[in-house]
């Protein structure tokens, strides 16, 4: 493959590396404290067209390849994680499976706003008993007449607080096992519809998480995205290309914490000169920079498959294992090479420390990226 990025890409690429460090950074320490991204911020990433870059250009997105996706990913992994999720959740798993399963209706009804970032995005598949055993979902669909019931709770969801529409999985033919699981699209305003607990995390502040709970809730028959029995494929379908995006978020913080250790290890002094001329730190450097290489070749190259159309259940699996544990064991050096004051909230690192580790979990732990992997390997 060509490793050359095409110049408009290139160009986009730094017009939203000047976004995160002029309006995103600034504000990282009041997301902390506040749990909510500032209204301008928003609006702003909103005029920047980041909310659409999924989504064709002839319902007004950027309509990016995966390429293009992962290269904005990784500048968006550089600032304050919780926006990074809301913007990257949004672009992914939640528009990516009405662009891809979405009739011309639904598609003319919901993207346009979707792409002007007026309706948020999401993605309700895990449930209580239902997390990486995602086929033994509770929440049933029952058809009467021209419309679906739905009942039941999805859990840890995330923009579910900010989110409008909402692709959900739920059983409308128990006996049928997986095949029996159906998409529909979801919009907040429908009746029997309710946000309920908003979790309280250990990080990705301002991304916020809670319960979808389903009373009898009216969803009109048109709202099925895909067909019928297929919406467990259409789910695993949507978690591979979003697991993409999410190595490509895990590269960019692994990149910012790689800059940030090298600033901090030339202007700290111990023993008389600055900590980089230790061969114990600028070893730990070789290895996060080593990581980062051996993870950006990784990250581009499974972008690349996407884009030539070419399966990528292993590679995406694999690429987003490889990140999550980059991004944990970069965190982690980082940490000690700033030593005590790493720790401490008013650095950066403590909070992309603890960011770090959700990767390892959400959108399929490792564990179950590992199972993927076999599976593939052994067919």
């Amino acid at each position: 493959m060509d490793f050359n990025i095409p110049e408009e890409l290139a160009m986009m690429k730094r017009a939203v590396r000047d976004f995160v460090e002029n309006e995103v950074d600034p504000v990282a320490a009041e997301i902390e404290e506040r749990d909510e991204i500032p209204a301008q911020v928003i609006e702003k990433a909103r005029e920047m067209g980041l909310f659409g870059l999924s989504i064709p250009s002839e319902y007004g997105g950027a309509g990016l390849d995966m390429l293009g996706k992962c290269l904005v990913f990784e500048e968006l992994g550089r600032t304050h994680n919780g926006f990074t999720t809301l913007v990257g959740a949004h672009n992914g798993i939640g528009t990516v499976g009405i662009v891809n399963l979405g009739t011309p209706e639904q598609k003319q009804k919901y993207l346009p706003a979707m792409a002007a970032g007026e309706k948020i995005g999401a993605f309700a598949l895990t449930e209580p008993n239902a997390g990486s055993d995602a086929a033994n979902l509770s929440t049933t669909a029952v058809k009467k007449g021209d419309r679906y019931i739905l009942n039941g709770t999805k859990h840890f969801i995330t923009n579910s607080v900010i989110g409008q529409v909402f692709t959900v999985m739920a059983v409308t033919d128990k006996s049928r096992g997986s095949r029996g699981i159906t998409s529909f699209i979801v919009e907040k305003s429908f009746p029997g519809f309710k946000v309920g607990k908003v979790e309280k995390k250990m990080g990705l502040r301002g991304a916020h998480t809670a319960e979808l709970i389903f009373e009898d809730c009216e969803v009109p028959a048109e709202n099925v995205l895909g067909k019928e029995g297929e919406g467990f494929v259409n789910a695993l379908k949507i978690l591979t290309n979003g697991r993409v995006g999410i190595a490509a978020r895990n590269l960019g913080s692994s990149g910012k914490l790689l800059d940030l250790s090298i600033a901090y290890a030339r202007q700290r002094v111990q023993f008389g000169r600055p900590i980089a001329e230790f061969q114990a730190i600028q070893h730990m450097l070789a290895e996060m920079a080593t990581d980062i290489e051996v993870a950006r070749s990784m990250v581009y190259r499974v972008a690349w498959m996407v884009d030539q159309q070419i399966p990528v259940i292993k590679e995406a699996a694999m690429v987003k294992l490889f990140t999550s544990e980059v991004y944990g064991r970069v965190a982690d050096k980082a940490l000690q090479i700033h030593g005590g004051m790493g720790y401490m909230k008013e650095f950066e690192i403590e909070r992309f420390y603890r960011d770090a580790r959700i990767n390892r979990i959400f959108e399929g732990t490792s564990e179950i990226q590992k199972n993927i992997i076999a599976s593939q390997l052994l067919k």
